[in-house]
């Protein structure tokens, strides 16, 4: 079964009121209008290589005990910022769908050979003229 964002289920995650800077004015220092999303990536429905993949991912929003923390607070209202989370939180799933491809090692060309050689050669020729000869 592939993945599509669609079939994250809402119990999935947790959805946590946060206060945040941003804007709104002073608005901001009352009201909790950013979120802070909360998906355990163990607990969820994903498949095991799936979830395997996105452990693996060198990512900040992802912590140790495998849950994905993700805060939203750039828009005013409260329904924008959930919108915004859930949205990170399907763009990152839907980036560690495929795993990676493998790099296929190449040879550089010869031209690519003689460009670097010729580029080495302009600086050295410059360093050399560079250098002070006796008087």
């Amino acid at each position: 079964m592939r993945y599509t964002p669609d079939m994250i289920d809402e119990s999935e995650f947790t959805l946590i009121p946060i206060r945040c800077g941003g804007p709104g004015g002073q608005n901001v220092n009352k009201v909790s209008s950013g979120i802070e999303l909360r998906f355990d990536i163990h607990a969820s429905s994903l498949s095991e290589a799936h979830k395997e993949r996105l452990l693996q991912r060198n990512d900040h929003r992802i912590s140790e005990a495998g849950v994905v923390v993700i805060q939203a607070c750039t828009h005013r209202s409260q329904a924008e910022n959930r919108a915004e989370a859930i949205a990170r939180l399907e763009a990152l799933i839907e980036a560690a769908r495929n795993p990676p491809k493998k790099r296929i090692a190449t040879k550089p060309t010869k031209a690519s050979k003689k460009r670097r050689l010729e580029a080495k050669k302009r600086r050295s020729d410059l360093k050399r003229s560079r250098k002070g000869g006796e008087d």
